[in-house]
C-alpha cells in the first residue's frame, strides 16, 4: 500500500498543529462545540499522513511515478511520435544494486553515491514500435539512426534552467532491444547542480530525430527533485 500522497508541505502540517494548539489554550473559543476539535485534528493527521515518501515496494513506487497528477511523468504525442519522461528516484537504482543484499551500510553507501545526480526515463514510440523499426527498410537512414541513438543523443537532448543555463549530461545508457519492444527507451543522467535545484522548474528538450516532430520540450518542476520518494527496504 502507498504511504503517501504527498500534496502539502512541512510547514503546512506546521502550520495547522499551531491553529489547534491555539484554538485549545484561547478561552474565548471555549463555548464551540468539541465537534470542531474533533475536525480539526483529523485533518491535522491526514496532512501528517500525506507527508510520508515512503513506499513498502518498487510497483507501489512506479504506480505513483506513473500517475501524471503527481508530476513525476510528463508525455506527449507530436506527429504520431509517444514521448514519455519519467524522473527515477535515487532508491530504484539503489535497488537494481542491492540485489537482495540489504544491510543499512550497503544502502546509506548506495544512496549516496546515486544521489549525486537525476536519472531519466525517456521513451519515444511510433505505431507502437521501436523508433528504428519504423526506418528498417532504408538501410541509410536506419545507419544513422542506430549511430544516433547509440552515441549521439547528448547532442540532440538538452536541460536547462530558465534561464537558459545549460546542465551538460553526465552519462546515458541507450540498450538495443532490436525489435522486442514497444518504445526505444534511453536512461539520461544529469549531475544534481545547485543551480537545478534552486530553479523552479526545469526544461528538457529532444531535437527532431527525423520523424518531423520539430524540437519537443517538457516543463519539469523541480519540487520533484527536492522532496526525493524513497523505498522501504528493511
Amino acid at each position: 500500500m502507498i504511504k503517501l500522497n504527498y500534496k502539502h508541505s512541512p510547514s503546512d502540517i506546521g502550520h495547522q498543529t499551531d491553529d489547534i494548539k491555539h484554538w485549545a489554550s484561547d478561552t474565548r473559543h471555549r463555548t464551540y462545540k468539541p465537534k470542531r476539535l474533533v475536525c480539526m485534528l483529523a485533518i491535522a493527521l491526514i496532512i501528517a499522513s500525506c507527508s510520508n515518501t515512503t513506499f513498502n515496494t518498487k510497483e507501489e513506487l512506479w504506480n505513483y511515478l506513473n500517475n501524471p497528477e503527481n508530476k513525476y511523468i510528463h508525455t506527449k504525442t507530436v506527429n504520431g511520435v509517444d514521448f514519455s519522461i519519467v524522473y527515477k528516484p535515487t532508491d530504484l537504482l539503489v535497488d537494481q544494486e542491492l540485489s537482495g543484499q540489504v544491510s543499512a551500510k550497503k544502502i546509506d553507501s548506495l544512496r549516496s553515491k546515486y544521489d549525486q545526480y537525476l536519472y531519466f526515463n525517456l521513451s519515444m514510440a511510433k505505431n507502437n514500435q521501436e523508433l528504428l523499426s519504423n526506418v528498417a527498410g532504408n538501410k541509410q537512414q536506419f545507419g544513422a539512426m542506430v549511430n544516433q541513438l547509440a552515441f549521439g543523443m547528448e547532442q540532440k537532448i538538452h536541460f536547462y534552467t530558465p534561464q537558459k543555463d545549460t546542465i551538460a549530461m553526465a552519462d546515458y545508457i541507450y540498450p538495443r532491444m532490436y525489435g522486442m519492444s514497444g518504445a526505444t527507451t534511453i536512461l539520461l543522467v544529469y549531475p544534481k547542480e545547485t543551480m537545478v535545484t534552486n530553479a523552479e522548474h526545469m526544461t528538457l528538450s529532444i531535437e527532431d530525430l527525423g520523424f518531423y516532430t520539430g524540437e519537443v520540450k517538457f516543463k519539469i518542476p523541480t519540487k520533484i527533485f527536492k522532496d526525493e520518494l524513497k523505498l522501504k527496504f528493511e
